[in-house]
């Protein structure tokens, strides 16, 4: 059985070349929200020395007179681009998780018989790119490990195919030994410090110790990695994605914060895609937190708060979070202070089809409730078109995004012209 990775190169900013086909081979780089840092470049941009999360007004002027382009992040687009590209692998794979928003892993089980792994991952790739526009590289391996090492592989060496495959024991041994330990799946910074300081440097010189070994000195987690990538097969592909433990929308503001209702208007919005999420994870929650705070850098005032609320029946329902936040927010706010971001958490989730309802309430209320949240997220699939009247609709715009491109496949009027 093989698996295989689908990993889209640079995301953010090939979703913004496709519908620009003259940004190719530019420098693009897309800012975090209120234009802050950088958290996408393309592969000119890192070529020109642009590091990820370096503050924008740092390298602003150097990158601009370079020839770099700059967008604003715009997540509905490439949301929308990303549901495109796992549409498709979900139609020409049997088994496919969808592991983020630009990467997903392929049960290849079957090709091997028919065309060939790296036929079918080249038909693969050829048919995103013609479909979406946007470029993939798809690393072939016996696990997902390993898949995840032929796709850095790929990336490493510039394979132009962008399709990598490894079987035999002699390929696995020589991408093992060309990997740096750090960019195995699972490997973070502070392993890697650990593995490092016993000269563990490499995948290879990691996958050559007993695994029993390393469960002694690191962990279980580890243990699996290194059976991994000796080609034993300890996780498998998850066709259904493990249910969120919590659920978290904040925002930095562009514009500093005093008055408790705007502050309250705008929580709301964020209550509100939370609720939204949450729906959309088919879960109910029974309990939601409110936090605010002033900027950590400024040292002449600081504060910050977070008060929780527990619903006596597990809810979704939009309108449930938004009375308890109004009921909380007033609590934890304190005038005189210049709020720089707030967010609300969704927590203690539960199956939103097993309600234990309340003594007080009725039973056919669940279900209209729950019925015309139904309907609301139906028409705001892809754009807001039904608000609750306490959300903030144009009142203050907390977000600075002064780079946004079009929203080209979710609103029919910034649907490009041609001429």
């Amino acid at each position: 059985m093989s698996i295989a990775l689908v990993d889209c190169d640079s995301f953010y900013a090939s979703c913004e070349r496709v519908f620009r086909p003259d940004l190719k081979n530019r420098p693009i780089v897309v800012l975090s929200n209120n234009d802050g840092c950088v958290i996408a470049r393309s592969s000119e941009a890192k070529a020109m020395g642009v590091k990820m999360g370096v503050p924008w007004f740092k390298i602003k002027d150097r990158y601009i007179k370079k020839g770099g382009v700059v967008f604003s992040s715009n997540f509905a687009f490439y949301g929308d681009m990303s549901r495109r590209v796992m549409n498709i692998l979900d139609s020409l794979s049997p088994k496919t998780e969808v592991y983020s928003i630009d990467e997903a892993f392929l049960d290849f089980s079957g090709t091997e018989k028919n065309i060939g792994c790296f036929d079918f991952g080249l038909q693969l790739k050829n048919t995103i790119g013609r479909w979406t526009g946007i470029p993939v590289r798809i690393g072939i391996g016996p696990t997902k490990t390993l898949s995840k090492v032929a796709s850095y592989q790929i990336k490493k060496r510039n394979i132009k195919s962008r399709v990598l495959t490894l079987s035999n024991p002699k390929d696995i041994e020589e991408a093992l030994k060309q990997t740096p330990v750090d960019e195995v799946w699972g490997v973070g910074r502070r392993l890697n410090k650990k593995l490092s300081m016993d000269g563990i440097r490499t995948a290879l010189q990691l996958s050559r110790i007993q695994p029993k070994e390393i469960r002694k000195r690191f962990s279980v987690v580890l243990e699996r990695t290194v059976r991994e990538l000796n080609g034993e097969k300890c996780l498998s592909i998850e066709d259904i994605s493990p249910t969120k433990k919590q659920i978290v929308v904040s925002r930095s503001f562009a514009k500093k914060i005093t008055n408790l209702e705007i502050l309250n208007t705008v929580i709301n919005d964020y209550v509100i895609r939370a609720a939204e999420k949450l729906r959309a994870e088919k879960q109910n929650s029974s309990t939601i937190s409110v936090f605010i705070r002033t900027s950590p850098f400024d040292n002449n005032e600081s504060y910050r708060a977070i008060k929780s609320y527990s619903f006596t029946c597990p809810t979704n329902d939009s309108r449930d979070f938004l009375r308890a936040v109004r009921k909380m927010l007033p609590e934890i706010y304190k005038p005189n202070y210049r709020y720089s971001k707030a967010g609300v958490m969704l927590s203690s989730f539960s199956d939103m089809n097993y309600v234990q309802g309340s003594l007080f309430k009725e039973k056919h209320a669940y279900k209209m409730n729950s019925k015309l949240m139904k309907v609301i997220d139906k028409l705001n699939v892809n754009q807001t078109q039904i608000y609750i009247a306490s959300q903030n609709i144009g009142k203050f715009t907390p977000i600075q995004r002064n780079m946004v491109s079009p929203k080209y496949t979710t609103q029919w009027s910034d649907l490009p012209l041609v001429k």
